[in-house]
C-alpha cells in the first residue's frame, strides 16, 4: 500500500469528561477527491482543527506524507504541504486579490522580509501569484479589492491563497458556504480543474457539490466515523439516511 497523503490513527479529543472526537481512523490517498460530511455537531470542525494543528489531540497520531506531525505547529504543517481554507473567509478585504495571493507566495518563497526591497523577489512573487489566479479564472480580477468582489469570487481567492503555498494536501472547509446556489457551479468547476496530484478533502453540507466532486466520502457522527465509501455506497446506506441525508434523499 502506498504512503497516504494524510492519515490519522486512533485520533481522540476530550475536553474534560466530554469526548468530541473518538478513535478516528482516516486515510486520504495521494490525489484523492474526498468529502467529509455529517450533521451539525458531528465533530467535523474539531477533526479538521486537529489535522491542521489548530487543536491538539488528546491521543492518537496524524501523519502527513508518512511523517508524524501530531505535535507540529500549524506553520510547520503548512511548510510540509498542508493547506486549508476556512468556513468563514479570512481575507484581507482592503487589499487586491493579487496582493492576498502574493502574501502567501512570498511566505512560501521565504522572501517576505525583503519583498519590497528586491525587484527580483517582487517579479517572481507577482508572476507566480498571477499564475495561480489565472488557474482559478481570476486573472481579470487580480487588481480588484477583495471587498468589491462577489462572495463567490472571494471564496475562490481564498482557495488561490491556499494554492499559493503549493500544498500537497488541501482541506476545504465548506467552500460553498455563503455562495448563492446559482454560483456553486463556479466552485465545482474550479475544484475539477485543480492539479490531480493534490489530495483534496472538502467538508461540505451541499450534497449536490459533494456527490458531484467526491470519489470517496467519510461520514462523521457524534465525533466518530459512521462509515466510508463511494458516493453510490453512501447514498444507499440506510444509517446515513437516518442520521444525515434523511429518508427522502
Amino acid at each position: 500500500m502506498s504512503t497516504a497523503a494524510l492519515e490519522t490513527s486512533a485520533l481522540c479529543k476530550r475536553f474534560g469528561a466530554l469526548t468530541v472526537a473518538e478513535d478516528i481512523h482516516f486515510r486520504l490517498e495521494p490525489g484523492a477527491r474526498h468529502a467529509l460530511i455529517g450533521p451539525n455537531g458531528a465533530g467535523k470542525t474539531t477533526f479538521v482543527n486537529m489535522l491542521t494543528g489548530r487543536l491538539a489531540p488528546s491521543s492518537g497520531r496524524i501523519l502527513l506524507g508518512g511523517e508524524d506531525v501530531t505535535r507540529m505547529s500549524q506553520r510547520e504543517r503548512v511548510r510540509r504541504g498542508l493547506g486549508r481554507t476556512f468556513q468563514i473567509n479570512t481575507l484581507f478585504r482592503s487589499l487586491s486579490a493579487l496582493d492576498n495571493v502574493a502574501l502567501a507566495v512570498a511566505e512560501r518563497l521565504n522572501v517576505a522580509p525583503r519583498l519590497f526591497r528586491s525587484a527580483a523577489s517582487q517579479r517572481m512573487v507577482v508572476e507566480q501569484s498571477l499564475a495561480v489566479l489565472e488557474q482559478l479564472a481570476l486573472a481579470d480580477d487580480a487588481q480588484q479589492r477583495v471587498a468589491d468582489l462577489p462572495y463567490g469570487k472571494q471564496r475562490l481567492v481564498e482557495i488561490a491563497i491556499a494554492l499559493g503555498m503549493q500544498p500537497k494536501v488541501l482541506l476545504l472547509d465548506e467552500p460553498a458556504a455563503g455562495v448563492p446556489s446559482m454560483e456553486t457551479h463556479r466552485i465545482l468547476d474550479v475544484l475539477d480543474k485543480l492539479p490531480s496530484e493534490i489530495a483534496i478533502l472538502i467538508i461540505e453540507h451541499d450534497m449536490d457539490l459533494v456527490f458531484r466532486f467526491a470519489r470517496r466520502i467519510t461520514v462523521l457522527t457524534q465525533g466518530a466515523v459512521l462509515t466510508e465509501g463511494t458516493p453510490a455506497e453512501i447514498s444507499a446506506d440506510q444509517r446515513v439516511k437516518q442520521v444525515y441525508l434523511g429518508e427522502g434523499s
